[in-house]
């Protein structure tokens, strides 16, 4: 009989049958302690996940409260059918500072304080982490999603730099007695929140206004210029971008600006190409770029690697990540099939533990093949 290499000058005596199945019993349950950590430690790491999106989530809450609280000590009632379930968030159907037409369900829909849960989710997904600088780029138009990012930002304790533009699509924060402006002044006197804009701009066609009446264009300038906050007035769309660009890389200093978040249609922000209207909801990947004439903020950010979130189309965000839509009756933080998604989703680590069974009894396998082959030898 031929030879077998691996079986030159071995002896297998039968009692080696009991030491070959002692060592598949002890690779058995090696394999089952891999298994049962592989399940349990990525529901820990989702579970501290799921702790930091309620959290954010509760944060809106307290931010909503009182910013119903500051209307209401302004004699501005919240007994509309607008803003059904009454969280001082939605604005008016028109006004001299409104600057394109909007959609009161979608305004309705990100007044949902588990928009802040969602808002977590996607920078944890964006691999941003705690002590992390993020750069914001918000329009007037949905204060609902301003408030759930900077409640996320407070979550997980970031910094983040926002440069906001006044000026609302309707329902949004365009009425002239409580508009951004005043939000946020409500929001720091309660100390909900300890940070504000870097910078202002109108916002409305070509980010000065073009679109507004003249009469609330001149307020809103006399609003801005009296809260000392930074003013930036630039129809050119590459010069306003390279303006935003260059003072979000100045506020950062050596920190690295770890994601960009994009909240409505600012003018700037997006830029003047169809290619945006592609973009789908969420944190995205761009691979096609518009030219450089036409691009905005979010493409020059996702042009220098940084990771892009971009809260617009409301209806496609809500659907892909699992919010109800214009719900009657706000839900409760922590509600949602958002947060099923997180504790469903497994990393890595759980394949590597199916990875590891598979090769060790596949080892086991040609083991006992081996020996079998030989003993015949």
């Amino acid at each position: 009989m031929m030879d077998i290499p691996f079986c030159r000058k071995r002896n297998f005596p039968r009692e080696s049958s009991g030491k070959n199945q002692g060592t598949i019993l002890i690779l058995f349950v090696l394999s089952l302690l891999f298994f049962f950590l592989a399940r349990t430690i990525p529901m820990r790491k989702a579970n501290s996940i799921t702790d930091e999106m309620i959290e954010a989530s509760k944060i809106m809450t307290e931010a909503t409260e009182s910013l119903k609280e500051c209307q209401k000590e302004k004699g501005i009632s919240l007994e509309n059918n607008s803003d059904i379930n009454q969280t001082g968030l939605i604005g008016l159907e028109f006004s001299s500072i409104t600057t394109s037409i909007g959609s009161l369900e979608a305004k309705r829909t990100t007044t949902n304080p588990n928009f802040a849960g969602l808002v977590v989710f996607l920078l944890k997904e964006a691999g941003v982490k705690k002590g992390d600088t993020i750069a914001v780029g918000a329009s007037g138009s949905f204060p609902g999603l301003i408030v759930a990012v900077l409640s996320a930002a407070k979550s997980m304790d970031l910094r983040p730099l926002v440069i906001c533009s006044l000026g609302a699509s309707q329902w949004g924060a365009n009425n002239l007695d409580f508009h951004l402006l005043h939000m946020q002044d409500c929001l720091l006197k309660r100390e909900v929140f300890v940070i504000e804009p870097i910078e202002l701009t109108l916002g409305g066609d070509r980010d000065i206004g073009e679109d507004m009446d003249a009469e609330g264009r001149a307020l809103l300038i006399k609003d801005v210029k009296e809260s000392g906050i930074l003013f930036l007035h630039e129809s050119d769309l590459a010069s306003n971008v390279k303006a935003k660009m260059d003072l979000y890389e100045e506020k950062a200093g050596e920190n690295e600006i770890r994601a960009f978040i994009n909240i409505g249609g600012n003018w700037a922000n997006i830029g003047t190409d169809a290619e945006i209207l592609k973009l789908k909801p969420g944190l995205v990947r761009i691979k096609k770029f518009p030219p450089a004439d036409r691009r905005g903020v979010l493409y020059a950010m996702a042009a220098r690697d940084v990771p892009v979130i971009h809260l617009l189309f409301i209806k496609g965000l809500v659907e892909r990540y699992g919010l109800p839509w214009d719900p009657v009756s706000l839900p409760k933080p922590g509600d949602g099939k958002i947060y099923q998604h997180v504790r469903e989703k497994q990393p890595e680590f759980f394949f590597l533990a199916v990875f590891y069974m598979l090769l060790v009894f596949l080892v086991l396998f040609f083991r006992n093949k081996l020996n079998t082959k030989c003993r015949k030898s």
